[in-house]
């Protein structure tokens, strides 16, 4: 049995990454060897180092919706909404703080002339609401009073939005950022291509799986929500007939490619819902390799990791990381690990 317990470790508050880098590719990059658990320090701009010809790099091209908003109830109490999708115009799958007290029929004022009601509970923690306004525009609305939903442990403010995108995103619906791939330039993937590195893209969309936590120790019976999940014809291709590594970028881009497996190596294309689980004693099907941020303990992103590895090598390199004072999280600094050899 795998136990959520195994998998805790100390993390300063003071290595939380408040704030990007003025240079994305200037972060840190700790390239580990999942077997013997070796590690390298480098900077993240050696990816083109690292990646060589015939490698495919795939890249989640969701960007992020301003869908964080601020209002108050009829009693005057102040209320935080994080919008996660959109179900039909106007009628969002949302986190409400405080949750408990906007049961069903709730309404609240978000600012301009937009209101809102909550309409039943979604799937814990989550409500569904409706948003209207009185006249004009609801999403232009909502845009202007909208804020980036950054996550919690974030507390100063972000300057430019553009840094909690990534240079790649183009397809809005997401309620984070695929932060593994905030390191990536424009110039390294210019720089991969001319390797003869393929670069493909995916999208998912995330959602309420990346807030939710695991509750229960046994892992196993741990139920993941479901994000909608999207591979291209063109990627697909790229990837069946990939002469080296398929190698992704975060755990969103994992979740994806191996939730669209058909074989080994090998991927089919569309638009699906995946509630893969990935955690330690599973097999990859079609990823060798990964890119990802430091994560908290006892997460699902954790898990992932270790299971392309191992919860005892993952751990000993968090704690490297910790000691050479490695930033965590969002925009911290950057990890890669590969398989050693691709499912058969």
């Amino acid at each position: 049995m795998v136990r959520l317990s195994d998998f805790d470790y100390e993390l300063p508050e003071e290595l939380i990454a408040q704030t990007p880098l003025p240079d994305r590719a200037a972060s840190r990059l700790l390239h580990l060897d999942p077997e013997s658990g070796a590690v390298t320090h480098r900077q993240f701009r050696e990816v083109v180092d690292i990646l060589g010809k015939g490698d495919v790099l795939v890249l989640n091209n969701t960007r992020v919706n301003a869908w964080r908003f601020k209002g108050q109830k009829p009693t005057g109490g102040e209320i935080e909404i994080l919008a996660l999708k959109e179900i039909s115009f106007g009628i969002f799958e949302a986190l409400i703080k405080p949750a408990k007290r906007l049961k069903p029929g709730a309404t609240f004022h978000l600012g301009q002339d937009v209101t809102g009601t909550v309409l039943e509970g979604g799937e814990e923690p989550t409500r569904i609401v409706q948003l209207s306004c009185e006249e004009g525009d609801l999403h232009a609305k909502l845009a202007k009073i909208g804020e980036m939903p950054l996550p919690s442990y974030i507390t100063e403010k972000l300057d430019d939005w553009e840094r909690y995108q990534t240079v790649f995103s183009n397809s809005n619906g997401s309620a984070a950022s695929p932060t593994a791939g905030l390191h990536f330039t424009p110039e390294i993937l210019e720089n991969l291509k001319q390797k003869g590195v393929k670069i493909a893209f995916v999208t998912l969309h995330v959602g309420i799986d990346t807030f939710r936590p695991i509750q229960v120790d046994d892992v196993t019976n741990h139920q993941m929500h479901g994000e909608v999940c999207e591979i291209s014809e063109e990627t697909a291709n790229l990837i069946n007939h990939a002469t080296g590594k398929v190698v992704a970028v975060g755990t969103t881009v994992v979740r994806t490619l191996e939730s669209f497996a058909i074989a080994p190596g090998k991927v089919g294309h569309g638009r699906q819902e995946s509630k893969l689980f990935i955690s330690p004693g599973y097999t990859f099907k079609v990823v060798d390799g990964m890119f990802t941020n430091f994560h908290f303990p006892r997460t699902t992103m954790l898990l992932m990791i270790s299971a392309m590895s191992s919860r005892e090598t993952i751990l000993r390199a968090y704690g490297l990381a910790i000691k050479e004072k490695y930033r965590f999280l969002s925009f911290g600094d950057s990890m890669l690990l590969f398989k050693t050899t691709r499912c058969c």
